[in-house]
Formats: structure tokens, sequence, C-alpha cells
């Protein structure tokens, strides 16, 4: 027999879990193992700088990905999924500094920058309150910081290329990770600033913080032309990665960052976007062209969130229609009725309870399916004797409420009105079906228990078979 299926559950459990806590501190581990092997032989070469330096970082990813179910499920996909996507991309770009085969450069490239809005998008699930994952939260991460990108490139790309050298394109791209680095961290410090802190806010802070300061010293280094690869400083990157990984081994205090801050930052976004483009059209050499893509991207994005809102407005007052509408008959149902009648206070109205009688033989001899159809065409005959302000509802069964607004006379008549569509009978597939009803009426005296002395006005008018009632005291 497998040995598996001879450990009880409890040792599976506790298996697992060890294998979790091992993968919680190997990343750190080889970490320092690449740190003693460095210190030992400064030299750079592939164990320590490609297996070791990379490894760490993949044993990271894999650390996110298996962290505590207390965690939100898109929180670990997206911040385990941006590890491993830059682990890649450095394994690739190191892969190429030690041997001579090159590959295409773009593969480091995209796997560097798919890192950001992963990360995005995991630092906001993680920090945030846990939630179903909708396609406007997606959206909104893409606006802010896409949006942020455009507004910083072109702030800071005229002076970068005064220190680097290369076209506009190349200095472009060498300054959109440190771009990015920024727009993480700033969207980190303003989610954790309405959160309480944590130890998880805590690492999150410092694991992106040290990544970005890595970024920015490579890009400053590099300017100087004294980069040098496999150094120290590299670390920093691993460093700060491994300590996003162990923040989700924490629990944090999240809760739900306020609707309209997330609203005001898309929307900052989006006026700093427009700014762009109409600087582009007064001003077309101002800045390059493909610095204005995020821009672009942002209006886009924008239109496409848009649209999405106002159909889930919709969907939303569809929903709170259903919930307040009958289905059989398409009147207001219970719920909507008692609401109209706890708002009447002093308001001059008559209430009416309308009971039919012979629907339960109807039903019995023909069927629930013609019993259907015959409230279907009750409920239309009622709704065309009733004023346009007055409020018509299926109670439930054979039973209808109505809220007549103005004299107890005019609400009287209504009532009448309301038997006399009864008096014709109703077709009903071959069968020609007659009904009748019996209404209790009271005027609103804005006193309790009003629904209890219409159903015992009404069940007066039943017992007499005088059709309506009026209660009196």
């Amino acid at each position: 027999m497998h040995l598996m299926q001879l450990m009880s559950p409890d040792h599976v459990r506790s298996a697992k879990a060890g294998t979790y806590r091992f993968l919680r501190v190997s990343a750190a581990i080889m970490l320092a193992a690449q740190l003693g092997i460095r210190f030992v032989f400064p030299t750079p070469s592939p164990i320590p700088d490609l297996l070791l330096f990379n490894g760490a970082a993949l044993l990271a990813s894999l650390s996110a990905y298996v962290a505590p179910l207390f965690n939100d499920r898109w929180a670990v996909l997206a911040l385990s999924g941006a590890i491993g996507i830059w682990a890649i991309g450095s394994t690739i770009s190191s892969a190429e500094s030690f041997y001579s085969f090159r590959l295409w450069r773009g593969f480091s490239d995209i796997a560097y920058a798919l890192f950001y809005p992963l990360a995005l998008l995991g630092l906001n699930r993680a920090i945030t309150s846990m939630r179903k994952l909708r396609a406007t939260e997606v959206l909104d991460v893409a606006i802010i910081g896409l949006g942020a990108t455009g507004a910083i490139a072109s702030l800071v790309l005229k002076p970068a290329m005064l220190q680097l050298n290369g076209s506009p394109v190349t200095v472009f791209l060498a300054i959109l990770y440190p771009i990015g680095d920024i727009v993480l961290l700033v969207i980190t410090l303003i989610l954790i600033w309405f959160q309480k802190f944590s130890l998880r806010s805590i690492l999150l802070l410092i694991g992106i913080s040290l990544f970005a300061a890595t970024d920015l010293y490579f890009i400053w280094a590099s300017a100087k032309s004294s980069y040098a690869f496999a150094s120290l400083v590299d670390d920093g990157w691993v460093f700060g990665l491994i300590l996003l990984a162990e923040a989700l081994w924490h629990p944090g205090g999240e809760k739900e960052v306020n609707p309209k801050v997330i609203s005001g930052a898309t929307l900052v976004a989006l006026l700093i976007s427009s700014l762009l483009l109409t600087v582009a059209v007064i001003k077309p050499r101002e800045l390059p062209t493909f610095v204005l893509i995020p821009a672009f991207s942002t209006l886009a994005l924008s239109f496409i969130r848009m649209s999405i809102a106002l159909r889930e407005a919709r969907e939303i007052k569809d929903e709170r229609a259903l919930a307040r509408t009958d289905e059989l008959t398409g009147l207001p149902n219970r719920r909507r009725f008692i609401s109209a009648l706890e708002s009447l206070n002093n308001t001059e109205a008559l209430l009416l309870l309308l009971d039919l009688d012979g629907f339960k033989k109807v039903n019995d001899t023909l069927g629930h399916d013609a019993g259907d159809e015959l409230l279907r065409q009750i409920a239309l005959r009622f709704s065309r004797q009733i004023p346009r302000n007055a409020i018509l509802a299926r109670l439930g069964g054979d039973e209808f409420g109505a809220i007549i607004y103005g004299t107890t006379r005019s609400g009287l008549e209504v009532a009448h009105a309301l038997r006399s569509s009864l008096t014709y009978p109703a077709s009903i597939g071959e069968h020609s079906v007659t009904v009748g009803v019996s209404i209790g009426a009271i005027e609103n005296d804005n006193k309790p228990e009003l629904m209890r002395r219409a159903d015992a006005a009404m069940y007066k008018a039943k017992q007499s078979g005088s059709g309506v009632t009026l209660f009196e005291l």
C-alpha cells in the first residue's frame, strides 16, 4: 500500500505543513548561501549568481503560492505570479551574461514589465479587504498605474535623456522600470494609509521599498557607468521579493478602502492623461509619441470601465427591482407594499386588502398553470382600475393589496371598480372562468396594526357577501 494511504489525514496535513514551512524559509536560506559564496569568491560565477540568486526568487514565488488559506486567492496568485515572472526574466538575463548564447532581448523585458501589473493587483488585494474580484477593480488598477506611468514619464524623460545615452525609446525603456517602482511604492503607501498597521503591511512596504531602491540604484549606476554585474546590491531585488512572499504568511488588519478614494485616483489619472494628450496636440514636438501610449491606454480603459460600471449599475437596479417585484404578475410584492405602507405617516389614503373568491376551486380543477394564468389576467384588470399614483401589489397566493391616496370616498369608488372588473369571465385555455373578490378597506389613521384591521374588514366582507367593507371602530 502506498505510504500516503497509510498516513492519517492529520499526518498528511502535518507533512504538507512541514513542506510549506520549508518553502517559506528556503528562499532566504538560498539567498544566504549565495551571499556566502560571493563573499568567499567575489568573482561572478554561474552557481551563486545564476542558480542560487534566481533560485531564491523562484522559491519566494512558491512560498507566496502556498501561503495560508486566510489570504485572498487573487492576492496569492498575483504576487506569486509577479515574483515568478520576474525570476524568469532575471534568469534569462543572468544566463546571457555568463554564456555566449543570446535569446531575443524582449523575453526578459516582457517578463520584467509583467511584474508591475501583477504586483500592483496583488498588493491591492493583499492590503485591502478580501472580496470578489471584479472587472472594474482590475481596470481601476490598470488606469491608475498607466496614468501615473504616463505622468511620471513625461516629467523625467527629458532630464533622463541628458544623463543617459541612446534614443528616446531606449531611454524611456530604461526609466520605465523605476517609474513602475515609484507607482507601486506610492500606491502601496496610499493603501496602507487607510489600514491599521500590521506586520503584513510593514513587510509589504519594506519589500517593495527595497525592490524599488535597488532598481533606482541600478539605473543611477548605469547612467554613471559604475554598475557592476553580480554586485551585493543586486541582492536587494531578491530580498525585497522574499519579504513580499513572507508578508502573505501573516494576517493583516484589512478593511475595504473607501470607493471614493479609488474613484478619485482613477479620475486624477484620467485628467492627467487627457492633459498629456492635449499638450501633444498643441505642441506636437513636446513629447515623443511613445510616451503618449500610457495616456491613450488610460483613456481607452476608462471608457471600458465606464461601460462596465453602467452595465453593473443597471444589473443592480434590475436585481433590486426583482427583489421587490412579484415574478408571476409583475406587480410590486409584499415587501415593497409594506415599505410603502410604513412610509404613509399622516398621508390621507385608503388601504385595501383583496382576497379572491372561488380561486381555490379553479386551481384544484384546472391545475396550477391555469391558476397562474388567471392571476396574471386579474392583476392586469386590477391595474387598469387604480389611479396612477396608487400602489397595487400581490401579497401572496390569491391575495392583493392596494393603497389609494386621497379621500375615503374616492378610495371606496376604486374598491368597487376593482370588484366590478371581475364580473365578466376570464378565458383560460378552452375554459371560461369567473371569480369574485372580497375587499376590506380602512382609512390611514397612522396607528399600528393597520394591516390586521384591514384584514378583519376583508374577512367580514367575505362572510357577509357584501363585497366591500370599510373597517369601523
